[in-house]
């Protein structure tokens, strides 16, 4: 590392171009390409999938995506006026013509009877396209909504909206307004902590740098990887935090060399070659917990891992490189004119090594032994040894209580019920439940075959049967294929896609109804559409869910073994992981499951949690919550390698870390909760579960139920049988600096040309 760094050091402008070259490069390449996003949750192997691949087979131009045309008539009006009827049977012929449009089944024709309300005012027409929305090319789908809207100009007081997958993917959050608000709250966090303009700027910058060339990346790759839309938002979600993060940890180093008179190439190896292994230690967890996700062998995950992994993967390598060359730019400029002035007034501060600084009175609560740090963290240290177990027990408390909703978790998909009332989405998804019913929005399909005559009367009768089961609002006609063998029946639930009773309607026909039908024939029904495979896709997550958290715990447990060569210290750690989560899912149950935060968000009603949310937030967590560990636990045990005293090694290490975690954990909880901003449901559930779990990671695990354990174990927490001593490698995650040369300190004369220049 300090090779590395006294590289980027010197030959800093070389490497300020270059990164500049890869953020401009990337960023016209991405705008050049554009992107090609695949929401793709099939699943090989589940019913749904198999329902879709016989509709591929049988039904190659209508097997795709089907997407609603809606449109209300004025006030006093109906959608048959002539006027209505003849504007609109224009436009969906015009959008019949449109490239990759299969079929368009309009309310006026013999096939689309029922497409009009009872009340005459709403109608609507489905469009059906030749491919899933991933697979449809962007400018096709523009051209269907456009011709659809041109109508509602035509005639005075017609509303036209669309609905769908496809016409979601190409309308797309508001973006950059939550990254732009967590940058300038995490300005202000580090404005306060450091004084000074530039050194609140650096870690913003490469954040910027590293996040910025990440996410371009990711577009230009979404052109030969599956990459989910939601992907960009994730990733720019934990890299734009870690990043910040980082570049925190070995700015403040750096700052601290200053302090104590080190030349500033020197001091800006030293923080690299310290605080800058750990970052590269903490930012390699995070991308190995991310990747973790690969082994759980669902396609839409492993696009979120590799994309979210190389976002974190340039963030880190922006902290290790661009960051010294700025360093080298700034010279002492990271310092605030007071702070230059007095370092050239006064000389340097004392560091550890030199010994304290003051000599503590007696019966001064803010300190501990000679030499250690003093102030509110010392105070909060101390309290924490004298009443671990009052501590530990409220932590507890605390913990269980927040992480109680836990209980009713329900993973599913949200509906477009949920997207902002200004969507086009949302407002067709809206018409329909007013003039229709919930469940026109997400209806499910009956994929039969029917391999011999005789199970076209078995077929008939599970008809009438399921238009007889409860939950069903309606069945439709069937649709035999041109050779027969295949029949497809439509069912409209009577509840919303997103809601617990469609879920239940699905199990009721596919272990009860269906089965029934099928007895003694060769009928094989399969239940499809939207609708299903969400409800598949939960499903196999919730049964995988068990998978990966004993993956990453057991990655955890392995690399603080190493790091901290003791037992008791990764299994605390991976426990203390495991409760974090439970708090944050917890809160987000009764936040958007219960409803407590509905008004807030704007949802309108409660909404399951998103299926794929636990495996990406629990990558995540963990990434976090390793920092924190390493950050805190590090120190304390190099105070345990030098005096073997417990009491003082949790006590000093607690008092000299719990700060920097601290503001560090501000700045991701301002970051994360951006993200309400996001105009995206799944962003505004990470956000809002990262931030809570960040806060009880960092203010109560981490700064008290951690060292309250810690101080209750004794010196039974650095505990490592002998024989596996003897075969685990040893890894410095951050070497002990070695001393200050008293003769170190920065020239006065460099100083006094930073002083009268702004800080």
């Amino acid at each position: 590392m300090a090779a590395l760094a006294r590289f980027c050091f010197r030959h800093r402008f070389v490497v300020l171009l270059l990164w500049v070259c890869a953020l401009l490069g990337t960023a016209v390449a991405a705008q050049a390409a554009g992107s090609r996003w695949a929401n793709d949750f099939e699943l090989p192997g589940t019913e749904s999938a198999e329902a879709v691949d016989l509709l591929r087979a049988s039904f190659p131009q209508t097997s795709g995506d089907t997407d609603s045309v809606v449109w209300r008539a004025p006030e006093g009006a109906s959608v048959r006026d002539p006027r209505i009827r003849a504007r609109m049977t224009e436009a969906l012929a015009g959008i019949a013509d449109v490239p990759q449009v299969g079929r368009v089944v309009g309310p006026y024709e013999a096939a689309g009877g029922g497409q009009i309300s009872e009340d005459g005012r709403i109608a609507y027409a489905q469009v059906t396209f030749t491919e899933q929305a991933m697979n449809l090319e962007k400018e096709n789908v523009e051209e269907v909504v456009d011709t659809a809207r041109a109508a509602a100009g035509d005639v005075d007081g017609l509303q036209v909206e669309l609905g769908g997958e496809a016409i979601q993917a190409i309308e797309g959050a508001p973006g950059g307004l939550a990254e732009v608000t967590g940058i300038v709250a995490a300005a202000v966090i580090l404005s306060i902590a450091f004084g000074s303009l530039f050194a609140m700027l650096l870690p913003i910058v490469c954040a910027v740098f590293g996040i910025g060339t990440g996410l371009m990346t990711v577009t230009l790759l979404s052109h030969t990887t599956d990459f989910a839309e939601a992907t960009t938002l994730l990733g720019s979600l934990i890299g734009l935090g870690v990043s910040i993060d980082y570049a925190l940890f070995i700015v403040t180093r750096h700052r601290t060399g200053l302090h104590r008179g080190l030349p500033v190439e020197d001091s800006a190896v030293r923080a690299m070659n310290t605080a800058g292994r750990a970052v590269l230690f903490a930012g390699g967890t995070v991308c190995v917990a991310l990747l973790g996700m690969i082994a759980l062998g669902i396609g839409f995950l492993n696009g979120v891992a590799i994309a979210a992994s190389l976002t974190v993967l340039l963030g880190v390598a922006a902290s290790v490189t661009l960051l010294p060359a700025l360093l080298g730019i700034l010279q002492t400029r990271v310092l605030s004119r007071r702070q230059r002035r007095r370092l050239a007034e006064h000389g340097p501060e004392r560091g550890p090594e030199q010994g304290p600084e003051r000599t503590p009175e007696p019966g001064d609560a803010s300190a501990g032994e000679p030499g250690e740090a003093a102030g509110r963290a010392a105070r909060w240290a101390l309290l924490v040894q004298r009443r671990p177990k009052l501590l530990a027990s409220v932590a507890l408390v605390v913990i269980a209580i927040v992480s109680l909703p836990l209980l009713s978790l329900r993973l599913g998909t949200t509906d477009q019920g949920n997207h902002q009332e200004s969507k086009t989405t949302r407002k067709a998804y809206d018409l329909l439940a007013d003039g229709f019913g919930p469940g026109f929005n997400g209806p499910l399909q009956l994929v039969a075959e029917t391999p011999e005559k005789a199970d076209t009367p078995a077929l008939s009768r599970l008809i009438t049967r399921v238009s007889r089961t409860e939950g069903v609002a309606e069945v439709g006609t069937p649709a035999p294929a041109p050779d027969g063998r295949i029949t497809v029946v439509q069912v409209v639930p009577d509840s919303a896609p997103q809601d617990e009773a469609t879920d239940q309607l699905i199990d009721r026909l596919r272990d009860d109804v269906i089965p029934a039908a099928e007895e003694g024939t060769s009928l094989d029904v399969h239940v499809g559409g939207v609708t299903a495979i969400n409800k598949d896709f939960a499903s196999v997550i919730t049964g995988k869910l068990p998978l990966f958290v004993g993956i990453i715990v057991a990655l955890g447990f392995v690399l603080l073994l190493v790091a901290f060569r003791s037992v008791v210290v990764p299994l605390t750690a991976a426990v203390m992981n495991l409760l974090a989560a439970a708090a944050a899912f917890g809160a987000l149950v009764a936040i958007f499951q219960w409803g407590w935060g509905s008004d807030l968000f704007g949802l309108g009603r409660e909404v399951p949690i998103t299926a794929f949310l636990p495996v990406i937030m629990l990558a995540m967590l963990f990434g976090l919550s390793m920092d924190y560990q390493v950050f805190l636990v590090s120190r304390m045990h190099e105070e345990w390698v030098h005096h073997g005293d417990n009491a003082r090694a949790v006590r000093v290490g607690l008092a000299e870390s719990s700060r920097v975690i601290n503001a560090a954990a501000l700045i991701m909880i301002c970051v994360f909760s951006a993200f309400v901003l996001s105009g995206d449901l799944e962003g505004v559930m990470a956000g809002i579960g990262l931030a809570g779990a960040v806060a009880l990671d960092a203010f109560v695990i981490r700064t008290m139920l951690v060292p309250a354990l810690m101080h209750l174990i004794g010196p039974a927490n650095w505990w490592l049988p002998t024989w596996l001593d003897r075969h685990l490698p040893h890894l410095a995650v951050e070497p002990r600096e070695p001393p200050t040369a008293p003769h170190a300190a920065p020239h006065p004369q460099e100083l006094a040309k930073t002083t009268g220049r702004s800080s």
